[in-house]
């Protein structure tokens, strides 16, 4: 028993006490929201149950089911095309198509409806113009097949980005094989690349399905009962904080199964190159009417997902920016960088002693460790703020308490300030921060570390005079991606924001939710351009790496 108290002694340094803090952090929260599920329940909850519950499971599964289905269809086939053929302006759509993850679902929910409704563009010229009325039913989003809609075109990019680079990395002969077997394109697609894509499909459309799961803009700006709407709505409207937490359970457990639904998909196969000389696939140049086809698809795909809704969005700034853009505009400019930049700083810093610790120290620990990490983009952002809002009414409680017993004046700090938002980012996005610093490492390798403790450094001195150094770009693409979503953030920003706190993300919901949807353009734009450009700032990061 010594022997094993003196190994355990031995791996307890202080990369080991702060990633064990980081992960209890994450692991709190959620294991509340599951142990909740069980507890005695309460008559709102049983009139959930009985009347509700299947309303908000059936359109839950409609949505991610047909989603998940369209978004494999369109980001497959960009993949193949891009990775395959040379056609006019593949370069650009090669970037160009990851575009509309700068648009968030439900600010293209409010730039379609825009489009679509009696007033809007399309409606007014078949008036105007062609004197013609149309049936209301046939324009109509503001429904499940609206729904399916938005997500799809505004999500696909998540398919389409982890299949093209899985493409990329493949071996030129195995196409060639094929082609010497007497295989065309179409055959080629389905019997060899769809096959060794399965995993890479299967995990990209999970992050669609959890997406979708996450959303409450475009629920419940189209009114469609979902877990998200129902969470809100319980606690906000019934102020029923217990009923919530089994929500937010009962979501949980949804988001489980569809995780070990993902991993028993993938099932037991497994393809690998059997020798380390590997030729990339070189795109075959196509000419005439296929190539135009091609390009085609590709321009139909990026107009319909980001170049109409944000021409859209675009014209209606211009039309309200003398309006909307005030000192208290630029008051909300200011605070939604700033909780981005703060929250990816943290996330960042977490990640490195989180990953310094897991390359540094391999066995059981560090790979539950590196796993947990991902358990928060798991959960919807409606199911860990009930969770967030849990603990920090409970602490603040326990300080309530304290300042009683010294006979201070009870204040409530910790749920009316910036500290439950960020803990609540911190558990939602920690997972995209490592995942870039975990490559880094990856990448960077062992070598100069063990060289730098071979000459006496210590393990600290050695992370900021070596390790730091090298990761640079890992941690500046870790800190451009978790900006960008914490910037696009709705769901967890409305639940906790402070009083007086907003953000453009909250702001331009505001203004949609109140039939303001022309002033929500601006607030929507500015986050469009900054996701893009960040996008495009990461892809260019991408590309220069060496391989």
């Amino acid at each position: 028993m010594g022997k094993v108290f003196q190994k355990i002694r031995s791996k307890l340094n202080i990369w080991a006490i702060l990633s064990i803090i980081f992960i209890a952090i994450i692991i709190i929260p959620n294991l509340l929201i599951a142990l909740n599920l069980f507890t005695e329940s309460n008559e709102n909850w049983q009139h959930i149950k009985e009347y509700l519950l299947k309303d908000y499971i059936t359109n839950t599964v409609i949505l991610i089911s047909f989603t998940a289905l369209i978004t494999t269809v369109i980001g497959v086939s960009l993949a193949w095309f891009v990775t395959m053929f040379e056609f006019p302006f593949r370069r650009f759509f090669k970037w160009g198509l990851i575009l509309p993850l700068a648009i968030p679902p439900y600010i293209g929910a409010y730039a379609y409806h825009g489009l679509l409704n009696y007033t809007g563009v399309i409606q007014s010229i078949l008036r105007n113009n062609f004197e013609l009325e149309v049936n209301q039913e046939y324009f109509s989003i503001m429904n499940n097949q609206g729904a399916i809609f938005i997500f799809s075109i505004f999500l696909f990019p998540y398919v389409y980005t982890i299949t093209k680079t899985f493409l990329q990395n493949q071996s030129s002969s195995l196409i060639e094989n094929t082609r010497l077997l007497g295989s065309n394109s179409f055959e080629t697609f389905f019997r060899v690349i769809l096959p060794i894509s399965r995993a890479a499909i299967f995990g990209s459309v999970t992050l669609v399905v959890l997406e979708v799961l996450n959303d409450y803009g475009v629920v419940n700006y189209f009114g469609i009962q979902t877990f998200s709407t129902a969470i809100f709505r319980t606690w906000y409207g019934m102020k029923d904080l217990d009923s919530a937490l089994k929500l937010a359970g009962a979501l949980m457990f949804l988001v489980i199964f569809i995780l070990i639904l993902e991993k028993v998909s993938r099932g037991r196969k497994r393809f690998s190159s059997s020798t380390t000389k590997i030729r990339p696939i070189q795109p075959k140049k196509v000419k005439g009417v296929k190539a135009w086809l091609i390009f085609g698809f590709c321009f139909s795909v990026f107009s319909i997902a980001f170049l109409i809704p944000f021409i859209q969005l675009l014209y209606w700034a211009f039309l309200t920016f003398e309006s909307v853009f005030t000192a208290e505009f630029i008051q909300l400019i200011y605070q939604s960088v700033l909780i981005a930049a703060i929250t990816s700083f943290i996330i960042v810093v977490i990640a490195l002693i989180i990953g310094n610790y897991s390359r540094l120290h391999k066995g059981f620990l560090t790979t539950m460790i590196a796993r947990v990490t991902t358990l928060g983009y798991s959960i919807p952002g409606a199911a860990i703020a009930i969770s967030i809002i849990t603990i920090f009414v409970a602490l603040d409680g326990y300080l309530s308490d304290l300042y009683n017993s010294l006979q201070m004046d009870p204040v409530i700090i910790l749920r009316t300030s910036l500290v439950m938002l960020v803990s609540a980012y911190i558990i939602r996005f920690l997972a995209i921060g490592y995942n870039a610093i975990d490559a880094g490492y990856e990448k960077m390798g062992n070598t100069f570390t063990e060289a730098s403790r071979t000459l006496g450094f210590s393990t600290i001195t050695t992370f900021f005079k070596v390790d730091l150094p090298m990761m640079r770009t890992a941690m500046f693409g870790g800190f451009i991606l978790v900006f960008i979503d914490v910037l696009k953030e709705l769901p967890l920003t409305l639940f906790l924001q402070p009083f007086n706190f907003a953000t453009l993300a909250t702001q331009a919901y505001k203004y949609a939710n109140d039939e303001r949807v022309h002033e929500a353009a601006l607030a929507s734009i500015l986050i469009i351009l900054v996701s893009g450009i960040f996008i495009f700032a990461s892809q260019k990061l991408l590309e220069k790496e060496p391989k």
